[in-house]
């Protein structure tokens, strides 16, 4: 059994489902698109693979992510679409949806998230004091500060995330156990 709580944060949009490849661009085959084009919007290369192996060494790994209803309904869509929560192990439960970037602060504070992955600075700004780990995913257009750790790709925030993680929890956990 785990020692310490770790609970993992990840945005949604440019961090598990493609977008833009500029910072601060958008998807407007996801956001304007039909419903046929808004499901073959690729997931971003490693996502799934990445999650699915962060998952077991997480107590709990939740999505939280900032948008109006309509792209919180297409959002699940895509999951269900892509099988999401059965190759991650992520449950479907796990998602928080807000109006504004700084309240996934508010998120992140009431799930006791300790680690966090997501593309925006401003995201991160809010999460500072609240979340521990924070990880700047993407290309940025920019340094990013010093209490942010940017990581590019999956491979690279798995890499991260894995190093964060304290000695007795880096042992993989077996799907379903506690």
């Amino acid at each position: 059994m785990n020692t310490q709580t770790v609970r993992l944060g990840v945005d949604i949009g440019r961090v598990i489902i493609g977008g833009g490849v500029v910072p601060g661009s958008s998807d407007t085959q996801f956001f304007g698109g039909d419903t046929a084009r808004m499901l073959a919007t690729p997931a971003v290369p490693g996502a799934f693979d990445a999650l699915s192996r962060l998952v077991p060494r997480f107590e709990r790994v939740w999505l939280v992510s900032k948008c109006g209803e309509r792209v919180q309904r297409r959002s699940r869509q895509w999951l269900d679409h892509h099988h999401f929560w059965a190759r991650t192990g992520i449950s479907r439960d796990d998602v928080r949806f807000c109006r504004a970037r700084p309240d996934k602060a508010v998120h992140c504070a009431e799930l006791g998230i300790t680690h966090f992955v997501d593309d925006r600075l401003d995201v991160h700004r809010a999460l500072r004091g609240v979340v521990a780990h924070r990880y700047l995913f993407g290309p940025q257009t920019a340094p990013p500060p010093g209490w942010v750790r940017p990581v590019a790709t999956w491979a690279a925030a798995e890499a991260a995330i894995v190093h964060s993680l304290p000695a007795a929890v880096t042992a993989v956990r077996a799907p379903g156990s506690p």
